[in-house]
């Protein structure tokens, strides 16, 4: 779930040669001018093209803005809180070195895409429970089928579980069903088995979502140090002062963060952001308890302004 920023170039640099399109997606020699609609597992999913670049499309999901793809050029990140998660995907290994990262939500496969462009020869797990979706999707929107990029229609949590310990150098969890985090992903035991998947020195980033009073952003700050001891949050300003709705994004690790140059990059987006870490993260949490299973609960409905 995002609320979508300007469009601007992606965190990345490295632009793909352009792709035939017919109607549909990229293929032939058409163009499709107008929204695709079709009813998947988790409502009506539509494929909105992007009238300023002719290969590109916004995938939403009962009006929910989900996902943007450029066919012609997967490194382009149009949404804020995806740019930002592809600052982090370029600072967690020297450019260009392959990843194994596993993906906690789907969606059109954004970020499996950039990466796949920007670090050839990972491998990558993608875990979407919403099978029609993924369908949609790879029949419209289809992977570079050089991309080692593995698709699994199951429950992110249950998909989790079935990753061998230590394999992933990256887990990326943006994971939205109706627009809310569902409970069972924002508790300790859910991040005990990222943390499980992760090699030593691996990062687990999450996009979440939330508004004044920021209750459960605060909560998931708060349940991501009992089990992480490095921590830095970015978002946009005004989401930082309660202001309005919006996302933003967590990473954490076991391992000292690239804090700085995480915070440039995020500072000099076409949508500035804030990153915070250390005691002014600590302060932030406001001493928030951590979340269980027992006590887990979705994360709060947006607005219906949040979309529009």
């Amino acid at each position: 779930m995002a609320r979508r920023g300007a469009s601007s170039a992606g965190a990345g640099a490295r632009k793909r040669s352009d792709r035939k399109a017919d109607g549909r997606t990229g293929r032939g020699t058409g163009r499709r001018t107008e929204p695709l609609a079709e009813p998947v597992d988790g409502g009506l999913a539509e494929l909105v093209p992007d009238r300023e670049r002719p290969h590109a499309w916004t995938l939403t999901l009962d009006g929910a803005p989900q996902s943007h793809v450029d066919l012609d050029d997967p490194t382009y990140l149009s949404f804020e809180y995806q740019r930002r998660i592809g600052h982090i995907a370029d600072l967690v290994a020297p450019p260009g070195q392959p990843l194994h990262v596993v993906h906690l939500g789907g969606g059109a496969f954004t970020l499996a895409r950039y990466i796949a462009a920007t670090r050839p020869r990972s491998t990558q797990q993608v875990v979407e429970v919403d099978a029609a979706l993924v369908q949609l999707v790879r029949r419209e929107l289809p992977l570079d089928p050089q991309a080692r990029i593995r698709v699994r229609a199951t429950d992110a949590r249950a998909g989790l579980g079935k990753i061998q310990d230590g394999w992933a150098d990256l887990v990326i969890a943006d994971v939205f069903s109706g627009a809310r985090t569902p409970a069972h992903l924002t508790s300790t035991e859910f991040l005990a088995e990222v943390r499980r998947v992760l090699k030593p020195g691996g990062s687990y980033v999450a996009n979440l979502a939330d508004g004044p009073p920021l209750t459960h952003l605060r909560g998931q700050v708060a349940t991501a140090a009992t089990v992480f001891p490095e921590l830095a949050l970015a978002a946009d300003p005004t989401v930082w002062r309660g202001r309005r709705f919006g996302n933003a994004v967590l990473l954490a690790s076991d391992l000292p963060l690239k804090v700085a140059e995480l915070t440039r990059r995020v500072a000099t987006d076409p949508h500035p952001g804030r990153v915070e870490h250390g005691r002014a993260l600590a302060d932030f949490t406001g001493g928030a308890a951590a979340v269980s299973d027992a006590d887990a609960r979705h994360s709060p409905a947006p607005p219906p302004s949040a979309f529009g």
